[in-house]
């Protein structure tokens, strides 16, 4: 093992100006940005700010597809990670906001097929490497995280569903721009003819919860017939023969209040990003973005008219809120991150950077399985499981709804346990 850490590439890098892993050359190219891929230089176009690459080529190239688009001249692309570029050409460099990639510790015979194929045994878990690598994602306040949807998820966000289970930072997932890149993630919608995806930017690392280790043991022994999607193999990468892609949880699968500028998008099979809407968090709705080019997208979605401009998510109550104080009073309060929290207010003047903030939900306890409380009704409570395992889906009968979520109906007068509780942000 030699000392030091280095960015996981699967190409070397070559000799030049290295600026957060990414090698620039300072000349600009006369055809505007390229970049060196599999020792060939191609045309590309940026995505999520140098997280991936569009490659162009006007001839076939071994692991491009063909794939015209109006107003593109070379009818041959590929989508690639940042850390499978060897160097950038006309690109500027890097902003110091943006995420890390995974690093790993040096070391002569163990590179990026070792390590993907130690990340899909649940035996190597405990790996040290492997661990070491997995350390390296790290989450801050503003980092843009993705859920994939599926048709009738993308219905429930419109309509007031909030952030909550399996999700990835954005930096790791870039390069998936289909819907058959998108699929390895676990959307039961994605592969067919359009992939939809939620992008929210983090409040705080406090929300997000690694499905690593003995408190989530469970999620990786429940049976194929009591979950949906693909395993959790418990060494915190999602399964897949080809990527090293590391997810995350909401913290006890729990919902998080929605952050100012989220975004709903849709990915066809062109490979383009459409924003379909943006949260508007003073309305608690969602503003149509999408031009009419591109309205066909939500044709094949329950109960959603393609031609609505805005869909309010109304006063129902939700599972959880975002409090601030301000002034001595508690108000309802919005995350703008990296730019903090401020009062929810309609009009701008009233929005005040509030003094500390915390997230507000509800636990309880049914049949000695924790759980959240989601709403109530009548004398009957929703709830969701914290901490998903075979025994607690037997003895609660929770549904498996998406990939690690499970919920279920409990009578109130067997819930023991039940109690409001703020988890404060430090440093808010």
């Amino acid at each position: 093992m030699f000392p030091g850490r280095h960015r996981l590439f699967t190409r070397p890098t070559p000799v030049a100006l290295s600026v957060r892993g990414v090698t620039v050359t300072p000349q600009t190219s006369e055809n505007g940005l390229h970049v060196t891929y599999d020792g060939r230089v191609h045309l590309a176009e940026e995505i999520a700010r140098g997280a991936a690459y569009e490659l162009f080529s006007a001839d076939e190239v071994p692991g491009f597809e063909w794939a015209p688009r109006p107003g593109v001249a070379y009818p041959w692309r590929k989508f690639v990670h940042v850390t499978e570029v060897s160097a950038v050409h006309g690109g500027a460099p890097p902003t110091e906001d943006g995420d890390v990639p995974l690093l790993m510790p040096v070391h002569r015979e163990r590179g990026w097929a070792y390590l993907h194929q130690l990340s899909q045994q649940p035996g190597a878990a405990g790996d040290p490497t492997l661990a070491a690598v997995r350390g390296s994602a790290v989450i801050r306040p503003g980092t843009r995280m993705v859920k994939v949807l599926s048709a009738r998820q993308l219905a429930g966000y419109v309509r007031g569903w909030l952030p909550h289970g399996f999700c990835y930072r954005e930096h790791d997932v870039a390069h998936l721009r289909t819907p058959a890149g998108l699929a390895v993630l676990g959307g039961d919608g994605a592969g067919g003819d359009v992939a939809f995806a939620l992008r929210w930017r983090a409040t705080d690392p406090s929300d997000y919860d690694v499905p690593v280790g003995p408190a989530h043991q469970g999620l990786v022994t429940l049976p194929p017939r009591d979950r949906l999607g693909p395993p959790v193999l418990g060494t915190g990468f999602v399964p897949s023969n080809a990527q090293l892609i590391p997810e995350f949880i909401t913290r006890d699968f729990a919902d998080l209040p929605m952050p100012a500028n989220a975004a709903l998008l849709a990915y066809p099979a062109e490979g383009v990003e459409v924003v379909l809407y943006t949260y508007q968090a003073e309305q608690r709705g969602w503003l149509r973005m999408v031009g009419p080019q591109w309205r066909h997208l939500l044709s094949a979605v329950p109960g959603l008219s393609p031609d609505q401009e805005y869909v309010p998510n109304g006063d129902a109550p939700r599972s959880t809120q975002l409090v601030g104080a301000y002034g001595g009073s508690a108000y309802e309060a919005v995350a703008d991150q990296p730019g903090g929290f401020r009062v929810l207010a309609m009009t701008r003047a009233a929005r005040y950077p509030v003094e500390s903030a915390a997230r507000r939900l509800r636990y309880a306890t049914w049949r000695g399985v924790p759980c959240l409380v989601l709403r109530e009704e009548s004398s009957w409570l929703r709830l969701r499981l914290r901490r998903p395992d075979p025994d607690a889906v037997v003895t609660t009968g929770a549904q498996c709804h998406e990939r690690g979520v499970y919920e279920t109906w409990a009578p109130g007068a067997e819930v023991t346990d039940d109690q409001v509780v703020d988890l404060g942000y430090p440093g808010a």
